[in-house]
């Protein structure tokens, strides 16, 4: 075999080993049942659609009243679990009672952000810093996958101009750039993606054991599923990245999901990627495209003590609307239903 030839396949076959130990760190974990309506909501959609829930539920049962132009209003402070108990905090802290700050201040809460953890200690989600490796190493292999082209080319060309041999080294290289172009693209569609295989089935066995009642309407379905239109159209505008549509258009009503929350002031869980970016849950409220993702670190999410979104010195939701701290370039934001 010509020395240049196997010098490359040794390289890609290291770069090969490389990304499958990346994909399989990228999937530890035991995975199992989702535990309640807001873990299935978070599968659904990330701390948007958690906010989502509980703001939608609050508001069905008449603990809040969400009113036009996006304005709350707390009526009795019952809370039943931790995620409501984060959306009456927030509240104290939101200006006027806006709702889009309220969403916002949800989404970021330890509270919800512990709920990533949980799914990503147990496999059901990613964790972000892995699998953004993993996409780099893809994204170069890919890249080098196209390089050998020159390359080819150049070396056959010389070997034409000493000898001319029986098969160009441009054809011997074919089934490299083959194995590794492929390679890299199915690892990059399937192990790049927020919720893990372990999480889909986690989600679909808990569609089909609640079906689509009560609150589990937004967990599973998103906003879009409210038969409330008001409420609907609410929560929607207030997920909004230039805020409420005013006269009811938006100049960017059609260029953004309404699941984004203020791209200059929130990256993302499992991300890091901006408004309309290729890294999380997508749009699921029915007003448009793109996708967004949820707020993380290197390792987990924001408010655990596992996190590495921030450290002893930076951390991530001491208070209910902060976000997670800027050593990891990163903060709490999320798609929602």
């Amino acid at each position: 075999m010509n020395p240049l030839l196997l010098v490359l396949h040794l390289a890609a076959a290291a770069v090969l080993v490389r990304l499958f130990v990346l994909a399989r760190r990228v999937r530890v974990g035991p995975g199992g049942p989702l535990q309640d309506v807001y873990e299935a909501a978070f599968l659904g959609g990330g701390p948007g659609r958690v906010a989502d829930t509980a703001l939608a539920a609050m508001h069905l049962d008449g603990r809040i009243v969400i009113g036009g132009p996006g304005v709350v209003a707390v009526v009795h402070r019952i809370a039943h679990d931790p995620v409501e108990r984060a959306v009456l905090d927030t509240h104290a802290t939101a200006p006027s009672g806006s709702l889009r700050a309220l969403r916002l201040g949800v989404m970021t809460h330890p509270a919800v952000q512990e709920i990533g953890d949980a799914l990503a200690d147990r496999g059901l989600v990613t964790p972000p810093g892995p699998r953004r490796t993993l996409r780099r190493w893809c994204v170069g292999l890919v890249i080098g996958s196209f390089l050998l082209f020159p390359l080819g080319i150049l070396v056959t060309v010389a070997e034409f101009a000493l000898d001319g041999p029986a098969v160009p080294f441009f054809v011997k290289l074919l089934p490299l750039f083959l194995v590794c172009l492929v390679s890299a693209l199915v690892c990059g569609t399937t192990s790049t993606r927020p919720v893990s295989p372990a999480g889909l089935a986690a989600l679909t066995a808990y569609r089909r054991a609640y079906g689509h009642g009560g609150v589990n309407t937004v967990a599973l379905g998103g906003i879009r599923a409210l038969s409330d239109r008001e409420l609907w159209e609410r929560l929607r505008d207030a997920a909004r990245p230039d805020g409420p549509v005013r006269g009811g258009r938006s100049r960017s009503a059609y260029r953004h999901s309404s699941d984004t929350t203020a791209a200059a002031a929130v990256v993302m869980w499992c991300a890091g990627a901006a408004t309309g970016g290729g890294d999380g849950w997508g749009s699921d409220s029915g007003s448009g495209g793109g996708s967004s993702s949820i707020c993380g670190s290197s390792s987990s999410s924001c408010g655990s003590s596992s996190s590495s979104c921030g450290s002893s010195s930076s951390s991530c939701g001491s208070s209910s609307s902060s976000s997670c701290g800027s050593s990891s370039s990163s903060s709490c934001g999320g798609s929602s239903g």
